[in-house]
C-alpha cells in the first residue's frame, strides 16, 4: 500500500474522514481513512494541484472534501467547476482551479 500523503492540504482528507466517521452513524472509521486516504493518494500522484498556488490548492483540496461526502460527488464537483469558471471569488487563478475540479472527476471516476 502507498503511503497517503499527509501535509497540507492534504491532510485535509484525513481530518475529513474523522468527521465523516463521528458525524454519520455506522460509518466505519478505516473504510473512511482509506477512501479518503485514496482520494489525497490520486489527487498527489496525479500532480493535479502542484501547479497552484498554496492558496488556490487549499481552496480545491477544501472544495474536494466538501463535494465527496454530498450525495452525487459527481455533480457536486462538476457544479463546483463551473461556478469558480463563473465567478472567480477568492481563487488567484480561477481558470486552473476549474480545471484541477474537472481532471478530479476523471481522475475518481465520479
Amino acid at each position: 500500500m502507498r503511503p497517503v500523503p499527509t501535509h497540507p492540504p492534504y491532510d485535509q482528507f484525513l481530518a475529513t474522514a474523522e468527521w465523516v466517521a463521528d458525524a454519520r452513524p455506522g460509518v466505519d472509521r478505516e473504510m473512511a481513512r482509506e477512501v479518503f486516504g485514496e482520494a489525497a493518494t490520486l489527487l498527489y500522484d496525479g500532480l493535479v494541484i502542484d501547479d497552484l498556488d498554496e492558496h488556490d490548492a487549499g481552496l480545491v483540496v477544501t472544495g474536494l472534501c466538501l463535494d465527496l461526502v454530498s450525495p452525487d460527488p459527481g455533480a457536486a464537483l462538476r457544479e463546483r467547476a463551473r461556478r469558480v469558471g463563473e465567478s472567480p471569488g477568492e481563487h488567484h487563478d480561477p481558470e486552473s482551479v476549474a480545471r484541477c475540479y474537472a481532471v478530479c472527476v476523471r481522475l475518481f471516476q465520479l
